[in-house]
């Protein structure tokens, strides 16, 4: 999928019709501040101007707080318009701010809550997606809840590392670069998983 602005969920839709590449877009970007209301407001009208998936951040300014009924309520009021429709939730919650013990209840709400995905940021923090990261994620949430890495995947090699820790999806702005590598590899027959992940951003 393609991933836009609020703004331009119908141009994005009327440019991609025909095509099987799906629109996705943002709720309560990028912190997540948004009252409850206003995010299902949000979630109502890109479901449809034409997406079919919503990356909504939690509010993680509460869950700093520790106000976890709040934080609960609050993406299961999204998630609750979004499935009605048909439409999948993928849910951020900006690692980058948080401890490991609040990424492990983090991801507990977000399954309580009936997220779809647990995804590790927005692009706008200090840091995006950890290796660390994804596997505290991949093991703290049943395999009900997928796992989205954003933030850092730059190289097919950092796609496959993510992949190789349970991240069925990753975010990238160098999707193209990403696809003409694996084009290459496996036209050459060195495409191929990988077994022992590195760190994003580091050489194989």
């Amino acid at each position: 999928s393609v991933c836009v602005k609020p703004c331009d969920v119908e141009i994005a839709r009327e440019e991609l019709m025909g095509t099987d590449v799906l629109v996705t877009t943002v709720i309560g970007f990028p912190h997540g501040a948004h009252v409850t209301e206003v995010k299902v407001f949000e979630a109502e009208k890109a479901i449809r101007d034409g997406a079919v998936e919503l990356d909504m951040v939690l509010n993680i300014g509460r869950l700093l707080s520790r106000e976890f009924d709040y934080v609960e309520r609050d993406i299961k009021a999204v998630v609750d318009i979004a499935h009605r429709r048909g439409v999948i939730i993928k849910v951020i919650l900006e690692n980058a701010y948080l401890s490991d013990e609040l990424k492990e209840i983090a991801c507990k709400i977000c399954e309580r809550a009936g997220a779809d995905f647990v995804k590790t940021s927005t692009g706008f923090a200090p840091g995006g997606a950890t290796i660390s990261d994804l596997k505290l994620m991949r093991d703290t949430c049943s395999e009900k809840v997928r796992i989205k890495a954003a933030g850092g995947v730059r190289t097919l090699d950092d796609a496959l590392s993510v992949r190789a820790v349970g991240a069925e999806r990753f975010g990238a702005t160098a999707t193209k670069a990403i696809l003409k590598e694996a084009a290459r590899r496996e036209a050459d027959g060195t495409l191929t998983e990988i077994n022992q992940p590195r760190e994003l951003g580091e050489k194989y």
